[in-house]
């Protein structure tokens, strides 16, 4: 316990002398020529050879071009065809179904589109998004993209991250990169999805913040954007929310409210204990990533999470006690899914049947998506059996 409060105490202040004079609102107002550039400083101590390590390299340096050059790489994929689902890998899996059509629509990191009429065969990748006149254009990838339908709109939530803007550089940790997740907008579900924010490229959590994995959530009217305010800048990652506006063009908070750490939850590992190195490096912490709101059968208000602990990455799950997104958020005492598998959601097929989709990586193998029963009846989630893929459909 000695070792994390020194670890915590050293990045608060560090962060602290930015973060305690701003805010979503007024930070995100502030255009980047009135910025003073922030210089890298030494980073963590590299990964080991052959160590675990997520991410790739943090040496990405200046991504001006990145675009160009991903979309260069992309064109031999580019080509839409018919895939099986036990063919597709991909990283933070989420499918839309859309009842008009009786279609589901597949997003992940990466940000294109896939459909399918029966969860077997999918036919893609589309690209729906344009981020024209945006710093996204800069990211050139887009991460844990999801779709949600709020009133006659379809949107897209992806984070974007552009290394050549650093928003904080903790000696010795990390240069902590500009990293957002925005919102597009579409009148259709297969898009194309444009800013419509009140400022191209508008921060919706603080600028200061480095946040990642937005998702959407309606409660009593409000619609909130839950994130993760990650652990690469704070050591011990949270989880935080923020209030939309009606239209959700801008933020209505004056500032995120946090709803749990990651080292509250039982099963959530220090990563540096677990041999677990990131973006290359050895940095010591907590995780939280890919929240995905739900309600049970009775009304009860959980959160599937996903962090980093025994078997690598692994999906979690917690509770709010208020029935509400305002908590207290109590998380269970054992994982979800383990195996190195996480980033999931639920969806409800045409049928009735609720799935909980995940991604899940054999050792260092590539991220490949599951379906996975599970049962919703009570006031908790109980995971099931990974259901089989066949010609025929889903089949236990």
């Amino acid at each position: 316990m000695k070792t994390k409060n020194l670890l915590i105490a050293g990045a608060f202040a560090a962060f602290s002398a930015i973060a305690l004079n701003s805010c979503s609102g007024s930070s995100s107002e502030v255009g980047q020529s009135q910025r003073t550039p922030i210089a890298p400083v030494e980073q963590a101590p590299p990964a080991d050879p052959g160590q675990n390590n997520f991410g790739g390299s943090a040496n990405v340096g200046d991504t001006t071009g990145m675009a160009a050059r991903m979309k260069a790489m992309r064109e031999a994929a580019n080509k839409i065809r018919t895939v099986h689902f036990n063919d597709l890998s991909m990283s933070d899996p989420f499918i839309y179904a859309e009842p008009e059509t009786k279609t589901y629509y597949l997003t992940s990191s990466g940000g294109r589109m896939y459909k399918s009429t029966d969860l077997v065969m999918w036919e893609g990748p589309y690209t729906i998004a344009d981020l024209s006149g945006t710093w996204c254009e800069k990211a050139g990838f887009a991460a844990a993209v999801e779709i949600h339908k709020i009133g006659k709109y379809y949107y897209y939530a992806g984070t974007y991250s552009d290394h050549s803007e650093i928003i904080q550089a903790i000696p010795k940790r990390y240069n902590v990169p500009h990293n957002q997740t925005y919102l597009l907008r579409s009148e259709n579900v297969e898009g194309p999805y444009v800013p419509f924010s009140i400022k191209p490229g508008y921060d919706y959590q603080p600028y200061e913040w480095d946040c990642i994995d937005g998702t959407l959530y309606e409660e009593d009217g409000h619609i909130y954007m839950v994130f993760v305010h990650e652990w690469t800048q704070l050591i011990d990652g949270t989880m935080d929310y923020i209030e939309l506006s009606e239209d959700l063009t801008y933020t209505k908070s004056e500032w995120p409210v946090t709803m749990f750490r990651a080292s509250e939850a039982p099963f959530c590992r220090e990563m540096n204990s677990i041999g677990e190195a990131t973006f290359g490096l050895k940095m010591p912490g907590w995780v939280t990533d890919g929240p995905q709101m739900f309600r049970t059968q009775t009304g009860k208000l959980g959160m599937l999470w996903s962090t980093w602990g025994e078997g690598r990455y692994l999906q979690g799950v917690c509770y709010s006690e208020s029935g509400t997104i305002a908590g207290p958020w109590i998380q269970e005492k054992e994982a979800f899914l383990g195996n190195n598998s996480g980033h999931g959601m639920l969806f409800r097929t045409f049928e009735g049947r609720l799935v909980f989709l995940v991604h899940h990586s054999e050792g260092n193998g590539p991220r490949k998506p599951q379906y996975w029963s599970v049962d919703d009846s009570g006031d908790k989630l109980v995971l099931g059996h990974q259901l089989s893929v066949t010609e025929k459909g889903l089949s236990n």
